[in-house]
């Protein structure tokens, strides 16, 4: 196995007796763009920090290109970090910011740090700037001086921490696309933090899903999505809607559920868990998997081989290519998003919502914090769904 670029080894951080990450145990490879996604408060921000060597774990080593780095300092790893702030020098031009890790380090003279400096700018689209200063910059074009002066230094691995938060959105599309591109010219290995699961789901090789401290699932973005291993993950990831039915069997390819209701739902998705009769579990089912009636007809009409359920919608939002329903279903708010024309669907209508046999993933009645939670175990998972 070639080594990695980052090893987590039993990586665990308590501030004042308080678990802040707990038993980190996960491999980043050379060249991957791996992101940390999880909710404010999860540890995503302090393990980025444990491996700059800003905060020291309480156990546990970080291992970086198969050098223990527990007691290096931060100036002295083969790391460099892009901050949410971006942290430029308000009194030195575009150039002067980028050149000085290189000059301050005293590795180089001044016309081979400027030759750095330039092919540096060039990479990030800035050249034609080089003699400005930051207050005469955009909000993307400072988030890309602070990329040119990390990556300047040439590190084994680019830390971003949330570089993109500050941005209007506009701005932050047109960026994810530069750190895409970038991450691909240089084939270094990046490692960002962000809740935002869109924008983990765009940019990212793989990503680790964090929960309260733990690592809830390690894996490629449309397992994450498609196929989420905890309760936890299947909410936060595409907000999946949580069904919670009684297993009853499996059947020549078809796992058999009753809902709350005593309706029957039957599912063909490549499920990663074992069950028996009489189970709980959950049947995790997109908004955007739904489909929405509200024909008196359709109770009758047994076109299709769909799992269908009764409910009154209690709210709608337009937003613009689509609206999303909240629909009042037992003593369950199903949220459902579709394009399809909103007449006759107003607060107030009994309507039937539909989801095929082939979109749902099943995961077990049990909490999250008993699933388990190794590489093995996440990446083996099946997407035939």
């Amino acid at each position: 196995m070639a080594q990695a670029a980052i090893e987590l080894v039993d990586v665990t951080k308590s501030f004042a007796g308080t678990v802040a990450v707990k038993d980190m145990n996960f491999r980043i490879e050379q060249g991957e763009f791996f992101t940390f996604l999880g909710p404010s408060g999860c540890g995503k921000t302090t393990l980025l920090r444990m491996i700059a060597g800003f905060e020291t774990p309480s156990e546990g080593q970080i291992l970086i290109s198969g050098r223990n780095m527990i007691k290096v300092p931060p100036h002295k790893r083969p790391v460099n970090t892009v901050f949410q702030s971006y942290a430029l020098f308000p009194h030195l031009s575009v150039t002067e910011n980028v050149c000085f890790g290189l000059r301050s380090s005293g590795r180089m003279d001044k016309s081979e740090s400027l030759d750095r400096a330039k092919r540096a700018l060039t990479l990030v689209r800035l050249e034609h700037l080089a003699r400005r200063y930051p207050s005469e910059l955009s909000g993307g074009q400072q988030q890309r001086v602070a990329l040119a002066r990390a990556i300047v230094n040439e590190p084994a691995v680019l830390l971003l921490d949330e570089p993109l938060s500050a941005l209007d959105p506009q701005i932050r599309e047109d960026m994810q696309s530069e750190l895409s591109r970038l991450q691909r010219e240089l084939n270094m290995t990046f490692i960002m933090v962000t809740h935002d699961q869109s924008e983990a789901l765009a940019l990212s090789h793989r990503i680790a899903v964090f929960c309260q401290g733990n690592l809830e699932q390690v894996g490629r973005p449309e397992e994450i999505f498609a196929a989420p291993q905890t309760k936890f993950v299947a909410e936060f990831i595409g907000q999946s809607n949580l069904l919670p039915c009684d297993y009853l069997q499996f059947n020549q390819g078809v796992h058999s559920l009753r809902f709350a209701d005593g309706n029957i739902f039957n599912a063909v998705s490549g499920c990663g868990f074992a069950f028996k009769h009489g189970d709980r579990c959950f049947v995790a089912v997109k908004p955007q998997q739904f489909t929405i009636f509200n024909s008196p007809d359709r109770d009758t009409d047994s076109s299709g081989a769909g799992n269908r359920m009764r409910g009154t919608i209690v709210h709608a939002s337009y937003k613009g290519s689509s609206t999303e329903y909240l629909i009042r279903v037992q003593d369950l708010n199903i949220r459902v998003e579709t394009s399809r024309n909103r007449e006759g669907l107003e607060v107030g209508t009994p309507v039937i919502v539909e989801f095929p046999v082939e979109t749902p993933w099943l995961l077990p009645g049990d909490s999250p914090e008993t699933f388990p939670q190794s590489d093995k175990r996440i990446t083996s998972v099946s997407l035939a769904i």
